[in-house]
């Protein structure tokens, strides 16, 4: 007799076999809830925080290949606090011990190994994988290679500066749709929605900075970036002069500092004796996920913080030094500012140039794309507000 036959749907996407999975009064065929996978896929991104963000834009084509599937997305932490709750993910593991413990129990019959790293293939090494796309690596000396034909282009970019930096023009998005052979590129969106909490919140604080000095404008300044390239970042001084400049031409508009636990000490620097707003840097990665999403436009260098402007459709203002600009998707709603510095990109981690990559970014540049940013936030906004106001009897109209 099976299991079924007894009392459950135990292959149900919704059953866990200890508790109840609150959708439906009766764990049966009779559920409106029952959804039954046809198979399991499991991802494997570990990689610096930013590249997970973007790759939530390979859900979608995941979801068109493989439309039934049980997804389960491994990452390091705190990684995974960035994917829990997403509706197209099924489990959210680490590579802690307990979570690799996890995985054991569990068998998959794709994997898309996404990082280019010896520890990304050795989590298939705890779990059982009929068909792996995207990377792997030779058992004998741990050299990473492509799992399939597919993935050459993106490998080699890795191993080629003049194809990386000069020759390729695909944006990454593309470069790992082709390589996981996730099917044509359709230029989907990243993917990294709020919870309705998160988004009342992100409300919430996006109308009390707009009223602490009666604006109507909320430009977000992400002033960070992670320790492993800091030339992503703007100096202390840049910040300032950047954001006179913004208080000056945009007196409509509230500047807000953004960033994580690094930039807290920076951020009070850069605040010192401004009329500016510093949004919390210490209560976690979906907080700071929530006051990206409370502004209207976010300037920013590529990082974390450019990445999570991205993902929340927010207009961005992205300045490039040591790394690719070609590699980034704005989806058209934005600009990108290359610096002037000849050696550009780089993607060095060290550097003793006497004039940096971060020195020669143009304010003029970036003050210009703010306008057009401005103008279009508000556009989008007052279309909104139209549109809402013709679905609710009763609101106003116009502002």
């Amino acid at each position: 007799m099976s299991y079924n036959s007894l009392m459950a749907i135990t292959d149900c996407r919704h059953f866990s076999g200890y508790k109840p999975c609150n959708k439906g009064e009766k764990c049966d065929s009779s559920c409106a809830s029952m959804d039954v996978p046809t198979m399991s896929v499991l991802i494997v991104h570990l990689g610096a925080l930013g590249a997970v963000v973007r790759s939530t834009s390979l859900l979608k084509a995941i979801k068109r290949k493989y439309p039934r599937s049980m997804v389960t997305w491994v990452t390091d932490a705190p990684a995974h606090y960035l994917l829990k709750n997403h509706p197209a993910i099924d489990r959210v593991l680490t590579t802690a011990e307990a979570d690799l413990l996890q995985l054991g129990a569990l068998e998959f019959e794709v994997a898309l190994v996404i990082d280019k790293s010896l520890k990304a293939v050795g989590v298939l090494k705890r779990t059982t994988v009929d068909q792996v796309f995207g990377f792997t690596a030779s058992p004998r000396n741990g050299a990473i290679v492509p799992a399939t034909p597919a993935a050459e282009e993106l490998w080699e970019l890795g191993l080629n500066n003049q194809k990386k930096f000069f020759e390729n023009e695909k944006p990454e998005t593309q470069l790992m749709i082709e390589a996981l052979e996730l099917g044509e590129y359709q230029r989907d969106d990243y993917w990294l929605p709020l919870t309705e909490n998160e988004t009342r919140e992100a409300t919430l604080r996006h109308y009390q900075w707009l009223s602490e000095r009666n604006k109507e404008l909320i430009i977000g300044l992400n002033t960070g970036c992670s320790p492993v390239i800091p030339y992503k970042k703007l100096t202390v001084d840049y910040h300032r002069m950047m954001i006179e400049r913004i208080l000056k031409d945009f007196p409509k508009a509230e500047v807000v500092l953004l960033g994580g636990p690094e930039d807290t000490d920076r951020n009070a620097l850069i605040a010192q004796g401004l009329p500016v707003i510093s949004s919390q840097t210490e209560s976690g990665l979906r907080d700071g996920l929530i006051s990206v999403a409370a502004c209207d436009v976010v300037i920013t260098g590529d990082s974390l913080g450019m990445h999570m402007a991205i993902s929340q459709q927010k207009q961005v203002i992205a300045w490039f030094g040591p790394t690719c600009a070609h590699e980034i998707d704005l989806y058209d709603r934005g600009f990108k500012i290359l610096t002037k510095s000849p050696c550009s990109p780089c993607w060095k981690r060290t550097c003793e140039k006497n004039i940096m990559c971060y020195d020669q970014v143009s304010l003029e540049e970036i003050v210009h794309a703010l306008e057009s940013c401005c103008a279009n936030s508000l556009s989008g906004r007052l279309t909104a507000l139209h549109s809402t106001s013709e679905e609710v009897p009763g609101t106003l109209a116009s502002t």
